[in-house]
């Protein structure tokens, strides 16, 4: 069938553009700008974007503050984002853009950067450099099922449906301007052609949507039933001193789930629950100004597993040592041996480090 014309899209996104903050109003668009965006959109409301892009670009203003700025540093300003590796990715990618001395221009040169994948290369494309490529999102996918009324089931519709999206190139209102097209797209996702209940009635394709016409785009794009997320279990130690002004946190291996983050100490993922009795709770148990005491568990689901934990709040001595070495009325075997320091000052939100080979993942 005909796709309805880009032109028609081009002139209702010229009227109803949403304004965000990393869309330019004068001037090119500016690529890590753009890639910043599209990093921090993946898996994440544009709600929730908005402040902390702003926020990001006062600490990291440019590609070559980023590369130059240490982990540490990248990974507080990402605390609360979640999906942890895009910001490893996302600073892994800076320092090789700043090596070669700017961004290239094209989708095949970005896909060389570490941490861009297809959908961002083809979108910074696009937007920062005017090439004639559509970057296919859920969003994208959503438009291009119901404009065809491809009724094969996600994921596996997904090539056929890049396919059908890049066909929008053909007509010379999209390669005119590529950029504005990727982006109404997006917003026509967004705004019009929603996953439940799209305002059908306001959509500048209406006439020339193949699903509109049968009645079937409620249901479209179908998605293949989802696996079962095993469950994994685990307990994590709440370990403080009795006047309850530090903690013991520790960062996790560089690579992996919440990999370089600030974590409490606690015990690998398990198919089964973790024992109520252990190691933790057995050094704390009847020593003077030690406790230690299991709370209800929490669930918390990732997107390949659910993650059920068991929480082990402790207390120790006032005068605990700490990772500066100061002394203590208790010796300091009672700390958990894998660990050389037991306290650190929340406020300044640093972390004991793990001895060589000894962390947990």
């Amino acid at each position: 069938m005909t796709p309805p014309p880009a032109s028609d899209l081009l002139a209702w996104y010229d009227r109803h553009r949403r304004v965000l903050p990393w869309r330019g109003v004068s001037g090119p668009p500016d690529p890590y700008r753009v890639w910043l965006s599209e990093v921090m959109l993946q898996q994440t409301t544009v709600a929730a974007v908005g402040p902390r892009y702003e926020r990001f670009l006062r600490r990291f203003p440019d590609v070559e503050a980023l590369a130059a700025a240490p982990w540490e540093e990248v990974a507080e300003e990402w605390a609360g984002l979640g999906y942890y590796a895009r910001a490893r990715n996302l600073h892994a990618g800076a320092r090789a853009v700043a090596a070669r001395g700017g961004f290239p221009e094209t989708v095949e040169g970005l896909r060389a950067i570490p941490g861009i994948g297809p959908y961002t290369a083809a979108a910074v494309a696009a937007i920062a450099f005017g090439r004639p490529v559509v970057p296919t999102d859920g969003n994208v996918e959503r438009v291009t099922a119901r404009v065809f009324n491809v009724g094969d089931p996600l994921p596996a519709a997904k090539r056929r449906l890049d396919a059908l999206a890049q066909g929008w190139m053909d007509h010379a209102a999209a390669r005119a301007r590529p950029g504005d097209f990727a982006q109404a797209l997006f917003d026509l996702g967004a705004t019009i052609c929603t996953p439940r209940r799209p305002a059908c009635a306001l959509c500048p394709w209406r006439e020339g949507c193949a699903a509109r016409r049968l009645g079937v785009q409620d249901e479209l794009p179908r998605k293949s039933p989802k696996r079962e997320r095993p469950t994994r279990h685990g307990a994590h130690f709440l370990l403080s001193d009795t006047a309850g002004t530090q903690l013991l946190l520790r960062r996790r291996p560089p690579t992996g789930l919440l990999g370089g983050m600030l974590e409490l100490p606690g015990t690998t993922a398990a198919n089964g629950p973790t024992p109520r009795r252990c190691a933790m709770r057995r050094r704390c148990r009847g020593r003077p100004g030690g406790a230690c005491r299991a709370s209800r568990g929490t669930a918390s689901p990732t997107s390949t597993w659910r993650w059920r934990c068991s929480a082990r709040p402790c207390r120790r001595p006032a005068r605990c040592p700490t990772a500066s070495g100061a002394t203590s009325r208790r010796p300091r075997r009672r700390c958990p041996p894998r660990w050389s320091g037991c306290c650190v000052s929340p406020r300044a939100w640093a972390c004991c480090r793990p001895r060589p080979g000894r962390a947990d993942r």
